[in-house]
């Protein structure tokens, strides 16, 4: 039996826990020295979880979105750079292995994908855009079968580390702003100027530097789906979903310390209620709020995958962005609670119990696509659109 089958022999859930426990013995460092998560993303590697998403014809699995968020999940719980490097890899996979519209190429790329393990990034923002991902100020150039784009991001998460990177940009020179493809281009296809550091509060082994993308490719490598088809139908919604999924894991291991504080305490004094034990209940009752929150969003998603008009329909787009929105801002009542609770133990660092690190990842969350522009998308369509009352849906 070959390595591949092996793993496959073995459940998601294993295989992921697997590389969590190795990803979690680096957390700490990878946050303090602000560098990429290497350890955690070659053990995801190793147990062959980059291309679980891909359909078993083209080498991969074909894991359900659901599969792919319990995995986030259950990084999220050991470290939440390696969990959110992992979930925006699987965010471009989803884009390419579901609008590639049977493009020999990427068909190809995606079994080289499931055999090499690739690592994708990808470059939406860009400067003098103001964050807004369904505009482009860059256009790409087609001569004859070559394509060039040159692209000024302000943000290329770990994009110095991947194998690939999927980039937006207008159509051609004279296309709108909003008319925009996606080309995936290989490592050996382009350079990457470095113009921004990311120095920042949380997610720092996310290593999101900003630079100018200078990439040349055969034009057969840009997406034959043009990007605000996959945006609408697979990028929001799988973005929110996954970044859902692992912000969850971060808060459910924010808990896990909570109650393990709790624990202790009790058993230093047998028969007495400790202090923290209701504040525990309550961060429990969040969690299951989190929790149903992300799997009512993925199986929604789920319902409707195959269906553009369900997937473009506005009760789709408005669950979608309470799922980002209500997780974002619950996580962050979860893990404040958690740290009152641990007290002192929870605000130090380098204790069973520390929580600085999960607080400060967490408050990226509400930023990821900031929470008052969804909301501001969401108010616009809830003028036009009733909201969904139904429990079945």
């Amino acid at each position: 039996m070959n390595i591949a089958s092996k793993a496959d022999a073995i459940g998601l859930g294993e295989r992921a826990r697997r590389a969590a426990r190795v990803a979690g013995e680096f957390a700490d460092a990878v946050d303090r020295e602000g560098r990429f998560p290497r350890e955690g993303m070659e053990a995801v590697a190793a147990e062959r979880l980059m291309g679980i998403q891909v359909p078993a014809v083209h080498g991969g699995e074909g894991a359900t979105i659901s599969e792919v968020a319990e995995v986030c999940a259950i990084l999220g719980q050991a470290c939440a750079a390696t969990a959110m490097t992992y979930a925006m890899h699987q965010i471009q996979v989803a884009s390419i292995a579901g609008f590639s519209g049977g493009s020999a190429w990427h068909a190809g790329f995606l079994k080289r994908l499931c055999d090499e393990q690739l690592l994708i990034a990808s470059a939406t923002s860009e400067a003098g855009i103001g964050g807004n991902l369904r505009n482009s100020v860059c256009a790409i150039e087609t001569i004859g079968d070559t394509v060039r784009l040159e692209k000024d991001a302000t943000v290329i998460s770990y994009g110095a580390n991947a194998d690939a990177i999927l980039v937006t940009s207008r159509a051609h020179a004279d296309a709108a702003p909003s008319d925009q493809v996606s080309t995936l281009f290989l490592k050996d296809q382009y350079t990457l100027e470095h113009t921004r550091d990311w120095d920042t509060l949380g997610m720092r082994g996310t290593c999101s530097d900003g630079y100018v993308f200078r990439g040349e490719a055969p034009k057969e490598q840009v997406l034959p789906a043009p990007f605000a088809e996959i945006a609408a139908e697979s990028m929001l919604a799988v973005s929110h979903l996954l970044w859902g999924a692992l912000w969850y894991g971060i808060a459910a291991d924010a808990v896990a310390r909570a109650q393990g504080f709790v624990r202790a305490a009790a058993k230093r004094s047998p028969g007495t209620t400790p202090p923290g034990a209701l504040r525990l209940a309550e961060a429990s009752s969040l969690l299951q709020q989190v929790k149903g929150n992300v799997v009512a969003g993925l199986r929604q998603f789920e319902a409707a995958k195959g269906d553009a008009d369900r997937l473009s329909a506005m009760s789709f787009a408005v669950a979608m962005n309470n799922v980002k929105v209500g997780v974002s801002q619950t996580i962050l009542t979860i893990i404040n609670h958690c740290l009152l609770i641990n007290g002192i133990m929870g605000y130090k660092n380098g204790t069973p119990f520390s929580l600085g690190r999960h607080l400060r990842d967490a408050h990226s969350a509400q930023l990821m696509i900031s929470n008052d522009r969804i909301l501001g998308n969401t108010s616009t369509m809830l003028l036009v659109h009733k909201q969904d009352t139904s429990l079945i849906g």
